[in-house]
């Protein structure tokens, strides 16, 4: 098989990469394309050395899977593009994740979709959704859904390599040149992440909120995010409540969330952390509360390596299912 990587240069398409790799994933050959900038560049893969090139049609003829990680522009401009050309396109941005006729993917909650793909692209969910809806259909298969709170308190590498620099940077007592924060990251944390939208939410906001009806198959599901970026270099945390359609103990709630593919539930009562996730593929749970005043509601504590199961592995995992057909 052959598999095209656009963006193969940058923080994500390196962990694509990787995890290629780790998963032993049925490639023989792979294609690293990114910007004008990093062409010619050799990336090393499976012990031998690939040169990245400029993406164009005849870059995608032949492959089979494209993934994609190099924002939403590249992904309007090319993703059509591998598609004619032969390629299921697996795109991380957010160009395709509401397009009535792209499936939004993770492959432990709706993995029969990728075969509803009349584009030819499957879409890979934002980060901090993927490790949301994980826990909320192991609580849904168990007592249904009715409502969400979440509060985020997503790391600096979500906003890409600037977010990282600029957080260094900043700790070692300098200015960043460029940041793609709106106030000093050190030392702070800025609950606004994306950019406005209507009534005072953020673009992040609603894109767990939309995203998460989506993946979950309810349209109507009442939803509401308060998104905070905090100066924490991988790993994004959730605090998370949830009203179900009938009362769950907790006991009940550690056995769903248990029996979940992808979550694991975490022993400290304090726990987990994002550094208990870096470098990780799965999503650990824990602080879980039954509401004082409510027997429907529970509160929990989600976090995920976004840079891993947020976005790379997830869509590693979508491409291996489209290799088993």
């Amino acid at each position: 098989m052959r598999v095209a990587v656009l963006g193969a240069t940058g923080a994500v398409g390196q962990t694509m990469l990787r995890v290629l790799e780790e998963r032993g994933f049925p490639a023989e050959e792979i294609v690293p394309l990114a910007s004008e900038r990093s062409e010619g560049r050799l990336l090393e893969w499976r012990g031998r050395e690939w040169r990245v090139r400029r993406p164009t049609p005849e870059a995608f003829r032949g492959c089979q899977v494209a993934l994609f990680s190099a924002g939403a522009a590249r992904s309007r401009e090319w993703a059509a593009v591998a598609a004619a050309e032969g390629a299921v396109v697996v795109d991380n941005s957010s160009a395709w994740r509401m397009d009535p006729e792209v499936p939004l993917v993770v492959p432990e909650v709706n993995g029969a979709r990728i075969h509803e793909r009349p584009r030819g692209i499957i879409a890979n969910p934002n980060c901090v959704v993927i490790q949301l809806v994980l826990a909320l259909e192991a609580l849904r298969r168990a007592a249904g859904l009715r409502r969400v709170w979440a509060s985020t308190y997503q790391s600096v590498s979500g906003a890409g390599a600037r977010g990282v620099a600029a957080l260094r940077t900043e700790l070692d007592g300098g200015t960043p040149e460029t940041t793609p924060f709106p106030a000093s990251i050190a030392g702070n944390v800025i609950p606004f992440i994306g950019s406005a939208a209507e009534g005072g939410w953020t673009e992040e906001e609603e894109k767990i909120r939309n995203e998460a009806r989506k993946i979950l198959d309810l349209p109507g599901l009442a939803v509401a995010a308060t998104c905070v970026r905090v100066p924490v270099e991988v790993g994004h945390g959730v605090a998370a409540a949830v009203e179900l359609e009938r009362p769950l103990s907790v006991e009940e709630a550690r056995e769903a969330l248990a029996a979940m593919p992808g979550v694991a539930l975490a022993e400290a009562p304090w726990g987990p952390v994002p550094r208990d996730v870096a470098g990780q593929d799965t999503v650990r749970v824990g602080r879980l509360r039954a509401d004082p005043d409510d027997p429907r509601t529970l509160h929990l504590w989600i976090v995920g390596d976004n840079l891993r199961k947020g976005a790379a592995t997830n869509a590693v995992q979508i491409a291996e299912l489209v290799a088993r057909g």
